[in-house]
C-alpha cells in the first residue's frame, strides 16, 4: 500500500522497533507512551542472533553493537559447588554461523537508540499518553487516551505490554501467575568477580536459578535470580527488595552466589512475580488492530527470547505492510508468519524452566540440551521469512 497512518500503543522495545520499521517503509507513525519520560525500566537484555538479524535489517546493527557486550562463551554451573556443567560457545562462532553477534545490553541504552532513531525518521512520540480504550471504528481503529482525546488510524498496534489495554479486544482476561518469582539487581565488577563477568551464564539448582552477564563494557554484572514461590503475585518492575530475602532463598548455594548477593546495590534491587499470557488463536481485530511483543505473547524468561520475539514481530509486521494492498491483508500476512512461531517459543520457554530448575542438576548437559539455539531460534531471520 502507498500510505497508511499507524498508531502504536506502547513505547517499549517492541513498539519503538515497529515504529522504526514502518517509518523506514514510508508510513506515518505515532507512538503513545503512558510514562512521563522515555527510559526502559530494568537492567540487562539479551539480544540473541535472531534479534540482531532483525535490528540489522532495520539498519541499527552498528549502533547496537557499539553499545553492547559480546560474550565469548556462556557457562552453566552447578548450584552447590559452582562447577561447570556445560559450556556454550558464543563470540565468533555466532557471527560465523548466523552472520550477526550475540549481545548483552543495558535496556536503557537500547531504548535510547530506538527513541533517537524513531525521532530521526520523523515519528511522532507522545509521552504521558496512556491508552485507556481501543476499538475498531468502521474501517479504521480508534484509541482513547486518559485525558479523553481520541486518535484514529488505519492500523493500531497494541505494543502495550503484559497489561495491554489493546489486548482486551481479543481476550478480556488478565495475565496469569506462572509460579515463578524473580529478583534483579546490579553488582559492580571487582577483581573477585572479573572471571564471572568474562564467563557469563547461569547457576542452576532445585527450583532455583541465577543468571549473570556483563553490562557497559564489563564494569557491571546484571543479576537475575529466579525461584518458585507461591502467594506473591505482584508483577511491578520497581518493587524494592532486600538482600536478606535473597540470602534466605539461596541459602546453601555456592560462594560466588553469596558474594554477588552480598555486593548487590540494594537501592537497585527489585522483585517481581513472573506473569504471562496464554496463546491467542488470532492477532487480528476488525482488519485494523493487531498485537506484538508481550501484548501478543508475554512469556516466561527461561529462553531469554522475550525482547527478541518482539523485535521479530516488529520487522515482520513492517514487511507485511509494505507487501500488502490493504491493512487487513497485512495483518493476515503478519499473523500467518508469526503466531505459530511465537506460540512455540512461549511453550518451550515454560518447558525450559523445568529443565533449568530440576532437582537433577548433576546430569544437566549429559544429553543433548534443548535450548534456544538447538531449537533453531537463533537461525530465524525476520528480514527474510516469507510474509
Amino acid at each position: 500500500m502507498e500510505t497508511a497512518r499507524v498508531l502504536v500503543a506502547g513505547g517499549g522495545i517492541g513498539g519503538l522497533t515497529a515504529a522504526i520499521g514502518l517509518l523506514r517503509k514510508g508510513f506515518e507513525v505515532e507512538v503513545f507512551e503512558g510514562a512521563q519520560s522515555f527510559g526502559e525500566v530494568g537492567a540487562g537484555v539479551t539480544l540473541a542472533p535472531n534479534a540482531m538479524a532483525g535490528l540489522q535489517y532495520l539498519g541499527l546493527g552498528p549502533r547496537i553493537e557499539a553499545a553492547g557486550s559480546e560474550p565469548i562463551r556462556q557457562v552453566v554451573r552447578h548450584w552447590e559447588d559452582g562447577r561447570v556443567l556445560k559450556t556454550l560457545e558464543r563470540g565468533n562462532q555466532m557471527r560465523e554461523k548466523y552472520g550477526v553477534p550475540y549481545l548483552y545490553m543495558h535496556r536503557a541504552d537500547l531504548h535510547a537508540i530506538l527513541v533517537d532513531t524513531a525521532r530521526e525518521l520523523g515519528g511522532k512520540l507522545h509521552l504521558s499518553a496512556r491508552v485507556t480504550q481501543a476499538a475498531p471504528n468502521g474501517t479504521q481503529a480508534a484509541l482513547t487516551l486518559a485525558d479523553g482525546t481520541e486518535h484514529h488510524g488505519d492500523l493500531l498496534i497494541g505494543a502495550d505490554g503484559l497489561k495491554s489495554i489493546v489486548r482486551r479486544n481479543f481476550e478480556p482476561i488478565s495475565a496469569h501467575f506462572t509460579g515463578h518469582v524473580a529478583w534483579r539487581g546490579v553488582v559492580p565488577v571487582d577483581d573477585q568477580l572479573r572471571e564471572l563477568a568474562e564467563n557469563p551464564g547461569n547457576f542452576i539448582g532445585p527450583e532455583r536459578m541465577a543468571v549473570w552477564y556483563p553490562l557497559r563494557g564489563g564494569t557491571q554484572i546484571n543479576l537475575v535470580f529466579f525461584a518458585r514461590e507461591e502467594g506473591w503475585t505482584d508483577d511491578g518492575w520497581t518493587i524494592p527488595a532486600k538482600r536478606t530475602e535473597l540470602q534466605q532463598v539461596f541459602a546453601g548455594w555456592c560462594e560466588p552466589i553469596q558474594y554477588m548477593i552480598a555486593h548487590l546495590e540494594e537501592e537497585r534491587l527489585f522483585k517481581w512475580a513472573i506473569n504471562a499470557r496464554s496463546a491467542l488463536s488470532t492477532w487480528n481485530q476488525g482488519g485494523c488492530i493487531t498485537l506484538l511483543g508481550d501484548a501478543a505473547h508475554a512469556m516466561t524468561p527461561f529462553l531469554g527470547q522475550g525482547a527478541s520475539c518482539a523485535i521479530e514481530d516488529a520487522v515482520v509486521l513492517s514487511r507485511a505492510m509494505e507487501a500488502s494492498a490493504t491493512v487487513a491483508e497485512a495483518i493476515e500476512r503478519y499473523e500467518r508468519a508469526r503466531i505459530e512461531h511465537a506460540t512455540f517459543i512461549q511453550a518451550e520457554s515454560n518447558a525450559n524452566a523445568e529443565r533449568l530448575q530440576s532437582k537433577d542438576a548433576d546430569n544437566f548437559g549429559k544429553k543433548e540440551i534443548r535450548n534456544e539455539e538447538t531449537l533453531g531460534l537463533f537461525a530465524y531471520d525476520a528480514g527474510k521469512v516469507e510474509v
